[in-house]
């Protein structure tokens, strides 16, 4: 599945979903989002094999770290 776009970004709202989108961090933060956000992928293979490139201090308050695996940060936040 292509996701068309160079940057994904991975959220977790206060219900504890988890989704994928092209949203602000800057806007994530303002809602006490847990997001990251991930640059240059096309594919969701990409993603998923990627590493963060930016997080929300909601993010970093859970552990959650530039550089690490996307596959791991959605352990973390699922």
């Amino acid at each position: 599945m292509k996701l068309g776009q160079k940057n994904l970004v991975v959220l977790r709202g206060e219900q504890g979903y988890v989704m994928c989108g092209y949203v602000n961090l800057t806007v994530a933060n303002k809602f006490k989002d847990v997001a990251v956000k991930v640059t240059g992928v096309a594919t969701i293979e990409d993603a998923l094999a990627a590493r963060v490139h930016s997080c929300t201090l909601p993010a970093l308050k859970m552990g959650i770290r530039p550089g690490q695996r996307v596959r791991d940060v959605l352990k973390i936040i699922a």
